[in-house]
Order: structure tokens, then sequence, then C-alpha cells
């Protein structure tokens, strides 16, 4: 049976509640866009999107980009409300958002659960300490831990990690998948690390502070990651950034394919 085709519906919210930009980060690059949308935008953004949709599979309203939670209330609760009167109008069916897991805490649930929202990305990025601060994360991974355990109960958590950081071995990306699987997540996206223009990251490498991976070396380690969370029965629904205009414009170096997926599913083969 053909898996009906799902409506995701971007709501992009750039640097967003994010208390410092990691030295990888340059989300204006990723997203196209550089600052938080009035609400009549979300609005209208949604409204776009489902006036051509023609599909009859799951409609979902996704806050990508920045940390949603680390918004002040009032930002997340004038954007949630927005969504939320899509989903009680049944004109959507689920709403997601992205946040870090230093911006979960006591009552993150029950708010985000008052407006509807169902499934929960958390940039979890390494669970090696020593990786985390290198990459000015602010955030250890106990922290990670502990947003997980707060956060259950919701239809979806998904993990979010970036193989290739500055300090990242091997090891230390092998070692940061097995305690993903031990939060025993819904699903997880795997983003070989850039070098972006205009990040910490690529002052790091221009000073021979930070040496980016190869392609090749990427997708080997990136084959083993999918095995371990393949034989753990947790989805992959991303590997890769998707080859924007504007991130391939801003790329410096690094492991970047447009069918880096493909690269690493031939590479299992």
């Amino acid at each position: 049976m053909a898996r009906k085709k799902q409506l995701i519906i971007p709501v992009f919210i750039p640097f967003g509640g994010c208390p410092n930009r990691c030295v990888f980060c340059d989300q204006a690059s990723i997203t196209g866009e550089e600052r938080l949308p009035e609400t009549y935008e979300v609005a209208a953004t949604i409204e776009s999107y489902l006036a051509t949709w023609k599909n009859c599979g799951k409609k979902e309203v996704a806050f990508y980009g920045g940390s949603f939670t680390g918004l002040p209330l009032d930002v997340q609760t004038r954007y949630l409300e927005i969504a939320h009167r899509h989903l009680e109008a049944g004109m959507i069916d689920g709403i997601r958002i992205s946040t870090r897991p230093d911006y979960v805490h006591d009552g993150t649930a029950d708010h985000l659960k008052r407006y509807g929202v169902d499934t929960v990305e958390i940039g979890v990025q390494s669970m090696d300490d020593n990786v985390l601060r290198l990459s000015g994360r602010g955030h250890d991974s106990l922290c990670t831990e502990a947003a997980v355990k707060m956060l259950r109960g919701f239809a979806g958590i998904g993990l979010q990690f970036m193989p290739g950081l500055p300090g990242d071995t091997v090891e230390t990306v092998l070692e940061t998948t097995r305690r993903i699987i031990a939060l025993s997540p819904d699903f997880v996206r795997v983003y070989p690390t850039l070098v972006l223009k205009n990040t910490a990251l690529h002052e790091m490498y221009l000073g021979g502070r930070y040496v980016p991976w190869t392609l090749e070396n990427m997708v080997t380690v990136c084959r083993e990651i999918s095995g371990l969370l393949k034989e753990a029965r947790i989805p992959v629904i991303k590997m890769g950034l998707h080859p924007s205009k504007d991130l391939i414009e801003n790329i410096v170096c690094g492991p970047f394919h447009p069918s880096f997926r493909q690269l690493v599913e031939m590479a299992r083969s």
C-alpha cells in the first residue's frame, strides 16, 4: 500500500529563543530567514499551504529553527494560538516545535500540550560534554537526558545531532548514537557538520583550530550510525541538510553532498 503524502507547513523562527549562537550555526543560511515572523505572517503561511494542498495525508504545522520554548511565553502563546485554531477547526492534524535541551523546564510540556503540540524535536547535537563545550552549546548531556524525561507523553519526540563537531572522533560520534538510542526517541535527524560563512566555526577553520571531516569519512561513520539506529528500530527521518540555494551559497567546506543519504545507503549495500 502506498504511503499517504504528508503536508509539513514550515514556520521558521531563526535564532528565536536561542541564548547564544553555537559555533556551527547560521540559521539565515539554512532557513533563508533572518527575523521572527509576525503573527499575521504565521497565519498567512498556514493558509497558503492549505490552499494548494490536494492530498489527504496528515497536515502539520512545524515551527522550525531557533528554540521555540526559549521565546518569551507571550510570543510562544501567540504563535501556538494561531496553529491551535487551525487544529480545532480540523484544518490541520498536528503541531510540531523544535527547541534546545536547556529550554525545557517544569511546565514546558503542559504549556505545549495546552495548544495541541504533539511532536517536539530537541537539538541534541552531541552527547559528549567536551564536544558540547567546544561547540559553545551552553549545556551538558545530562541536561538533554533531563529534557527528554520531562517531555515524555508527547506523541513524538525527535532528537537531532551533528556528527563532526569540534572535538568529535568516530568514537565520540558512535557513543553519542548509543546514548541517543538509550533515550528511546521516536525518530532521529542526522546533520553532518558543515562550515558556513559568518560562523565561529568558519573562524576556527581559518585559524587552523578546526578541520572538517571529509565526505568519505562522514559517509562511513553515518553508515555505522544508521546501522545502530536501524538495529534499535529508531527511524532516521532526515540525514544531511536540504540543498537549498541559500545553504549552498554559504557553505565554505565540509562533508556536503546534495544526496548525502543516498551515499550512505549505497555504502551500506
